[in-house]
């Protein structure tokens, strides 16, 4: 017996319906950038290839000058990790961040807490340099880390997408742990962390190995 034209109508549907299904629908996530704790902005539908929604809050300070910023937009979810990433350069330069990511349609839209920075020494020491236009520095002098930066982390990436950049100095042990492609925007740049290497600070000398 021939299956019935309601039959071979309701598995056309369903067929139609698993292929939409598999295919998915693109994600949209609050897009904004600001000066400030937090940002607003309207919802934008992110590409194919992003399936993460995004909210960074920075807290950067470069030579003494202290910059507040925060981030909201579309990120791939193998670039996107929720906690903090810090790195103490020197007492006149520093930059910590606090990220979440999530993947509903505008589950960004909601503020982040800020980023609380411990500013007791520890008693620890790094290798430190920061350097523009290059993948590399060449540590001169060591930093002194504070609250539970306890790893020495060297790091490198781009700046705005195409100036590259590099620095050492102190480091929370997250941010050894970084995903290649990790966003942290810093005043009027946004920075893309390439790649991060780290050892932890000799507790033992008090002086980065």
């Amino acid at each position: 017996m021939k299956p019935s034209m309601k039959s071979a109508t309701f598995l056309l549907a369903s067929a139609l319906l698993c292929t939409l299904l598999g295919l998915g629908y693109p994600l949209s996530c609050e897009v904004c950038t600001s000066d400030g704790p937090n940002c607003s902005g309207k919802l934008q539908t992110c590409t194919h290839d992003e399936d993460t929604c995004i909210t960074i809050l920075t807290e950067a300070k470069k030579e003494g000058s202290l910059a507040v910023t925060s981030y909201k937009g579309c990120a791939k979810s193998s670039e996107c990790d929720s906690g903090s990433f810090a790195i103490t350069v020197n007492t006149e330069n520093y930059m910590g961040s606090t990220r979440r990511c999530c993947k509903n349609d505008g589950c960004n839209q909601d503020p982040l807490p800020a980023f609380m920075r411990n500013h007791t020494e520890n008693g620890l020491r790094c290798p430190s340099c920061i350097a523009a236009f290059t993948e590399t520095c060449t540590s001169t002098q060591e930093t002194v880390c504070v609250g539970d930066e306890t790893h020495c982390v060297a790091v490198s990436g781009l700046a705005q997408s195409h100036v590259k950049f590099a620095a050492q100095g102190c480091g929370m042990e997250n941010a050894c742990h970084s995903k290649p492609g990790t966003l942290v925007p810093s005043g009027s740049h946004l920075l893309t962390i390439k790649k991060t290497s780290c050892h932890p600070s000799s507790q033992a000398s008090g002086k980065a190995e």
